[in-house]
């Protein structure tokens, strides 16, 4: 029996012990994991602690719950992926998301920045790597990405024979990283000679910049991108609820 930590509500107690053991790749993505009343006996808690923090879990798209089949570890497909972090739309459709297709990419490691270091939590002089990407939107140019990886927890990712259109399903299928939480600052800037040359606009267009660090299951920083979308024809949306 794993014993359960202290000085928390017991159903976080049993949920911190999930979220390890899915971290730790006991569970593998769309894995079933043990029955309630399984993980009830083995952590010697009630299953209705249990079913708590299987909730909790669930909430943060962590686990998917399937009715009578039981619960699984949430998987990155593409289209889930797509859904949940790609939030372009046409003005006007109710927030009616477009879907991004890829187009030029390149990807070259080199020593992070000092800003690098400070944004994802790593040691002086850490390898990186740098994928550089341009996004399509009914095959024209929509959005530039630099995305900045630690090359510890992606070896070799630059020597990838090609790269899927939703990075986050690699991670998980290859690197067993999942990405659970995505931090995001926007704001607006005028484009640069580089969105003049990928995006085709005029210097001096407006542009939405997109800054955003992303955590995996653990908490652990994985990955910042900045990306620069064009405004003309498309806009940033999102649910307030």
């Amino acid at each position: 029996m794993e014993p359960l930590p202290d000085f928390q509500p017991l159903y976080k107690q049993v949920y911190d012990v999930l979220v390890r053991r899915i971290a730790e790749g006991e569970w593998r993505p769309a894995e079933a994991l043990p029955s309630e009343q399984a993980i009830a006996a083995e952590l010697r808690v009630s299953q209705g602690t249990v079913r708590k923090a299987l909730d909790a879990l669930a909430a943060e798209n962590l686990v998917q719950r399937r009715q009578g089949k039981g619960t699984y570890v949430a998987e990155h497909t593409q289209e889930h992926a797509l859904f949940r972090f790609f939030r372009l739309s046409r003005p006007g459709t109710d927030g009616e998301r477009v879907t991004p297709e890829s187009g030029t990419d390149t990807c070259k490691r080199r020593t992070a920045t000092a800003a690098e270091t400070d944004k994802l939590h790593l040691g002086k002089g850490s390898q990186v790597a740098e994928i550089n990407r341009i996004r399509l939107i009914d095959g024209v140019p929509a959005v530039s990405e630099k995305i900045i990886l630690p090359l510890a927890l992606f070896p070799e990712i630059d020597h990838q024979e090609a790269l899927p259109n939703t990075l986050y399903s690699l991670y998980q299928s290859v690197y067993g990283i999942s990405v659970v939480l995505a931090k995001e600052e926007l704001r607006a800037v005028l484009s640069n000679k580089g969105d003049s040359r990928q995006l085709g606009l005029e210097p001096g267009t407006p542009v939405l910049q997109v800054e955003r660090v992303a955590l995996g299951i653990d908490g652990k920083r994985v990955e910042l991108r900045i990306s620069r979308c064009e405004t003309r024809n498309f806009v940033y949306a999102i649910d307030v609820k």
